[in-house]
C-alpha cells in the first residue's frame, strides 16, 4: 500500500490540506497528516485541525511522498523547520515524491530542490526564487515533484497525486465519485 506524509502547520490552508487528505483516502492509500508539534492546528481561515501524529514520531517512517499544503503563516512554518527540510531533502534522495501547493513551494525552493525545474504556486510565492523554471498551470508535474497553484486547484492536485500512486483507473473511479 502507498503511504503519504500531509504535514499540518499552524496556520495552513484548510482547503489543500483536507481536499488532499480526502482525496487520497477515497483512492486507498494510507495517509498520515502530522503536525511540527502535538498541539491542535489552527488553520488559516479558523478550522481546527488534529493531526494522526507529530514530525517527530513521522520522519522515521518510510513514506512514498510528502505533501505540503500551503496558506500563510503556515508555508513559513514549514520553511523554517530544519526537520521538515531535512526529510524532503532525504525524501529527494530517495527518489520519493514531493508535493507542494499554493505557497509551499517555497518551502521546497527554499531546500533547493526546486533549482532548474518547472515549477507552479500561488502568484508571487516564488519570485524571490530565479532557479526556478515558473509556470501558470494548475498542476505541474517534474520528474517526482508535483506543485499546484492554489486552494482552487486542489482538487486537481489531489487527482494528479492519486494517479502518480496508484494509477489512471484509480484516479478515474475517484473522480467519477466526486461527480466533477
Amino acid at each position: 500500500m502507498r503511504k503519504v506524509l500531509v504535514m499540518l502547520a499552524q496556520g495552513c490552508e484548510e482547503i489543500e490540506a483536507v481536499t488532499v487528505i480526502d482525496i487520497l483516502r477515497r483512492a486507498g492509500i494510507e495517509v498520515t497528516s502530522a503536525g511540527l508539534d502535538d498541539l491542535p492546528v489552527l488553520a488559516s481561515r479558523g478550522v481546527m485541525l488534529l493531526a494522526d501524529t507529530t514530525l517527530d514520531l513521522a520522519q522515521h517512517q518510510d513514506f512514498n511522498m510528502i505533501v505540503l499544503p500551503g496558506g500563510q503563516p503556515g508555508t513559513d512554518n514549514l520553511k523554517a523547520d530544519k526537520r521538515l527540510t531535512a526529510l524532503l531533502l532525504q525524501m529527494a534522495q530517495q527518489g520519493k515524491y514531493l508535493a507542494a501547493v499554493c505557497a509551499a513551494p517555497s518551502v521546497l525552493a527554499a531546500a533547493g530542490l526546486l533549482d532548474g525545474r518547472k515549477a507552479t504556486c500561488y502568484p508571487t510565492c516564488l519570485d524571490g526564487y530565479p532557479k526556478v523554471d515558473l509556470q501558470t498551470a494548475a498542476v505541474v508535474e517534474d520528474g517526482k515533484i508535483i506543485t499546484s497553484r492554489g486552494p482552487g486547484t486542489a482538487m486537481d492536485f489531489a487527482l494528479t497525486l492519486v494517479e502518480r500512486l496508484v494509477g489512471k483507473t484509480k484516479r478515474l473511479e475517484v473522480e467519477a465519485g466526486l461527480v466533477r
